[in-house]
């Protein structure tokens, strides 16, 4: 009986699976909305005590959006005083939606990956995940892996749309 020979691996084809790359630390949101006075406007000495109450030890070790969901203009230095509560607390954070921060967070994450293992390579990408904004992962993905590849393609090995190949 003839030994069974897994024809992917032999073939060189590096898979890369976009959910490798989808944020792993646990995301926080402060919405400043919520220290608006009335919904409309925020008052500077309220804002202040609130700044100094806030627990803000329970965003160590996360990431974490700030944002304002309210239709109110919001001064800019009460986004730095928050800023400035997180910075050294949080694993990584952002101005911005939860979707900006997932999407910060996965371009960090392809931004570290390792180019060594891929240069000349034949690389497909496994998209099947539940990562946000998948088509904002895939072309962060492309960007960093296309200067090294040899072939890049999209899909599960049996089942391949070619993307890229190198002259």
């Amino acid at each position: 009986m003839e030994e069974i020979r897994n024809k992917v691996e032999e073939s060189g084809l590096i898979q890369l699976d976009l959910a490798a790359f989808k944020p792993k630390a646990e995301i926080c949101e402060i919405d400043i909305a919520d220290q608006l006075w009335q919904g409309l406007i925020l008052k500077e000495k309220d804002f202040r005590t609130w700044i100094k109450e806030h627990d803000w030890q329970q965003y160590h070790g996360k990431a974490v959006c700030v944002f304002c969901s309210a239709d109110a203009i919001v001064p800019t230095w009460a986004f730095m005083l928050v800023a400035s509560q997180i910075n050294e607390l949080a694993s990584y954070f952002i101005i911005g939606s939860r979707e900006d921060l997932e999407k910060a967070l996965i371009q960090k994450a392809i931004g570290d990956l390792p180019l060594t293992e891929l240069i000349d390579g034949k690389i497909i990408i496994k998209g099947c995940s539940d990562i946000t904004s998948p088509e904002f992962a895939m072309s962060e993905l492309l960007k960093r892996i296309q200067p090294v590849a040899k072939s890049i393609m999209y899909g599960e090995p049996c089942s391949t749309v070619p993307i890229y190949k190198r002259r």
